[in-house]
């Protein structure tokens, strides 16, 4: 992964360096890793963030297959070394909760958490399904599935009659495959995969609009 994203950001002209623990494969690396800094370190010890002169980076990503290392990363990188922006692979779903600012996470992104929204999006009609954590936590991104008992859909609401909190906002609306902006005069369709945005603890007004 480390890899694969080191180059599609050397493609996008971005300066990058490549930690590497083993030697032999930060060896291979170099060889096939044109333009990518590739480094035979640690990254979890601090002498060899220090030589990687980590205080001059703009955002550090941790994307290795364990979690620990990747928490020691992140909060070496934000507390030690003031990185701006960190980003932080989970591998495994149960430690989740552990990715957040106490460990010096910014951005977090769950490869199993990804796959078991792809699932229930292809599956569930009527449920709210989460697809994104942002702000640290503190702002949702999720999706609702429209079904024919849903209230926007029974009652024939429009978006402004649903009167929403100021806490949720409808950012998008996809309908037959193609994405509505919403407008306070929409009606909502049986089928119709609304995506909001909504402040953590705001689940339930969510609900109340669109699932009943």
């Amino acid at each position: 992964m480390g890899t694969a994203i080191a180059l599609d950001l050397i493609d996008r002209h971005h300066e990058v360096t490549l930690l590497e623990q083993v030697s032999e494969h930060a060896e291979r690396l170099k060889a096939n890793l044109p333009g990518v800094n590739v480094m035979a370190a640690d990254a979890c010890e601090y002498a060899c963030l220090v030589t990687a002169d980590l205080r001059s980076a703009d955002v550090v990503i941790a994307v290795t297959g364990d979690d620990e290392d990747n928490l020691v990363v992140s909060w070496l990188s934000k507390q030690e070394f003031g990185v701006p922006r960190v980003i932080a692979r989970i591998n495994n779903s149960r430690n989740e909760w552990l990715f957040n600012n106490t460990w010096g996470v910014d951005v977090s992104v769950s490869t199993p958490a990804l796959i078991t929204s792809l699932v229930d999006e292809a599956v569930e009609v009527g449920s709210i399904i989460n697809l994104m954590d942002l702000v640290h936590g503190k702002m949702k991104l999720i999706e609702v599935t429209l079904a024919a008992s849903s209230p926007a859909v029974a009652r024939n609401l429009t978006l402004d009659e649903l009167r929403l909190p100021d806490s949720v906002r409808v950012v998008a609306v996809v309908r037959s495959e193609q994405p509505l902006n919403p407008t306070p005069t929409m009606h909502f369709l049986e089928h119709d995969h609304v995506i909001l945005m909504a402040r953590a603890g705001s689940t339930q007004e969510c609900s109340d609009a669109f699932i009943g």
